[in-house]
């Protein structure tokens, strides 16, 4: 088990070698099995692999554990997959010691040990499933036998025998060695002679020999001797019963029940899963029994054909590669902040960067920093937090981003704050002095919502409760159980129609003589340098500006008059002549928006 590197940001990958190969040009391949970490599978996934470490922890009744042990636990637990790849053997990091868990495992001992991994499940990158891996080792309370008491010395033990096994041969029986032998050889003479009787051992056997071979085997061994205690040790019964009525008694082995292209299947299933029965049962040989293909493998192991398969295979060992030298990575990162040596103050130099601390461990010293997380966010790891990060692909403590509350934070009265205050008090910003987020150009959008959107609110309006979702802006609501809803009640609503109430609506000039008449215009005259827009002065102009400027409402002898009906003076612009325009302020000069942040005795 190895590091691989494919990112200079990203955690290591960890990989099994199974075998190394040169390529055409030179370069070293690893043909590898690849392993997950938690952070690369699904969050439905991660669920089910809490739900499994909380039945072993139950189970093999573990210590307890902090939260800071949980959380460095999660990193330390793998994945098992059959996904094999190929990666350039120069992107090898360092070794690693990965094994199968198992209930006298202690979960704790595996912090206390650098670069030591566990699995317990294999996951599908296809299917995207988790299974428990079939190779569990059934050690535990749960697997031992249970030892009855010894019974005491002159005690005679009671139990039924007959109950409790089955006898199969009687060493103290009457018969002598060389009938026995001679009891065997009739038997797998009748053994040949109903292979040849029998059509399929005939075409399977053609000839004499490979009759004799098959009815030699430990099937009719096993069916004579049963035989004989079956008669009590009569050979004359024993004989009327190895031949019958109806002809000699043909015993076959799953060796030779199985046809040549059974048995291809079992060897092409066999070099793709290895001894995983059930996984070769399941996709190559599903018409068999799981006991009849674990009897033709160990019957296949005693063939020739084994034999010759296991001298290619030790042939194309010795041709491949054993060991490959790799050399240290000396490489600078490219996430370092600063170069070691550099004068101090200059990018965190010295190990000492104001206002930033290590986002893992938070401490403010390191010989070394890394950049980490988005750019924007300006993170950054310690020396030995970075190694913690690549090898085990999280960080020592829980983080804002993972839901946990960091210690330190500022509590206190919080009146009324400005934007980059608000920023500041932000999970992703709690730091102290850290750099403030970059502000996004504000971008203006339109929510439009369906007509049956507008329906479902006043029909499900139980259901919605929009005041109480008002209150609770955060809390997501459930619009398609509300739409399917509406579409049940739909067919049962009234089909009086509502009542309105009317309201007249008045014509533009009077509301905009109203406007005018509330705030009159007061514009000068000269156009002066553009001053910054003062949002607190109940003087300035905003609204009737731009009402006034669309048209113009004359008198009756053509003489311009405003809407409050008062003559222009001379200060003042008609509507003909062109309007001044808003001043338009950059974000960056614009004053600071104050945000009121409501008390809890206030809310």
């Amino acid at each position: 088990y190895v590091y691989f590197e494919n990112s200079s940001s990203n955690p290591y990958l960890i990989r099994r070698i199974e075998e190394l190969n040169k390529t055409a040009n030179g370069n070293v391949e690893a043909k590898v099995v690849c392993l997950f970490r938690r952070r690369d599978i699904s969050g439905n996934l991660n669920t089910l692999a809490d739900s499994n470490a909380r039945e072993f922890e139950e189970e093999s009744k573990q210590p307890t554990l902090s939260e800071q042990q949980k959380h460095q636990l999660k990193h330390r637990e793998l994945f098992l997959s059959r996904q094999f790849e190929s990666l350039p053997a120069t992107h090898i990091r360092g070794k690693c010691n990965v094994t199968l868990l198992n209930e006298t495992d202690v979960l704790a001992s595996y912090l206390d040990k650098e670069d030591c991994f566990f699995y317990s499940l294999v996951f599908d990158p296809v299917q995207k499933t988790l299974l428990a891996d079939q190779g569990e080792i059934r050690v535990g309370s749960k697997y031992q036998a249970e030892i009855p008491d010894k019974l005491s010395e002159g005690e005679s033990d009671n139990r039924i025998q007959e109950k409790l096994e089955t006898k199969v041969w009687d060493p103290n029986n009457h018969l002598k060695d060389p009938q026995i032998d001679q009891f065997l050889v009739v038997a797998r003479a009748v053994g040949t002679f109903a292979r040849a009787l029998d059509c399929s051992s005939s075409i399977r056997q053609p000839s004499l020999h490979m009759s004799a071979a098959a009815a030699s085997r430990d099937i009719t061994l096993f069916h004579a001797m049963d035989t004989l205690q079956k008669n009590n040790y009569d050979l004359a019964k024993a004989m009327s019963t190895l031949v019958p009525q109806g002809g000699p008694v043909l015993c076959r082995d799953e060796m030779e029940e199985w046809s040549a292209s059974e048995a291809m299947l079992f060897e092409e299933a066999l070099e793709k899963y290895g001894k995983d029965f059930n996984d070769i049962r399941q996709d190559f040989l599903p018409w068999k029994s799981l006991a009849s293909v674990v009897q033709f493998y160990y019957m296949w192991k005693t063939t020739d054909r084994y034999i010759q398969q296991k001298r290619l295979k030790a042939a194309e060992a010795d041709s491949k590669l054993k060991q490959v030298y790799i050399p240290t990575y000396t490489k600078p990162n490219p996430n370092q902040i600063m170069v070691p040596g550099s004068k101090p103050g200059m990018n965190g130099a010295a190990g000492f960067q104001k206002g930033l601390s290590c986002e893992s461990c938070h401490t403010a010293q390191s010989p070394q920093w890394y950049a980490w997380g988005p750019p924007n966010m300006q993170c950054r790891l310690c020396a030995s937090c970075w190694i913690y990060w690549k090898k085990y692909g999280g960080l020592k403590t829980p983080t804002q981003l993972e839901g946990a509350a960091r210690a330190g934070s500022e509590s206190g009265p919080r009146g009324h704050m400005t934007r980059q205050e608000v920023q500041g008090m932000s999970p992703f910003t709690r730091n102290e002095g850290r750099a403030k987020l970059l502000a996004k150009n504000r971008q203006t959008f339109i929510l439009q919502t369906t007509k049956l959107t507008r329906i479902a609110r006043r029909v499900c309006e139980d259901i919605l409760q929009p005041r109480r979702a008002a209150r609770r802006p955060y809390a997501s609501i459930n619009a398609n159980a509300v739409k399917a809803e509406c579409m049940i009640r739909l067919p049962k609503a009234t089909k009086t129609p509502l009542k309105s109430k009317l309201v007249p609506r008045q014509s533009l000039a009077t509301i905009v003589k109203d406007l005018a008449i509330s705030a009159p215009l007061k514009l000068k005259a000269s156009r002066g340098p553009p001053t910054p827009i003062n949002r607190n002065q109940a003087s300035q102009p905003r609204v009737g500006q731009s009402l006034l400027g669309k048209r113009g409402f004359d008198s009756a002898t053509g003489v311009p008059y405003p809407a409050n009906g008062r003559p222009y003076t001379s200060g003042m612009r008609t509507t003909s002549q062109s309007v001044i325009k808003r001043q338009k302020v950059s974000q960056g000069e614009a004053p600071n928006p104050v945000v009121f942040v409501a008390t809890k005795d206030t809310r």
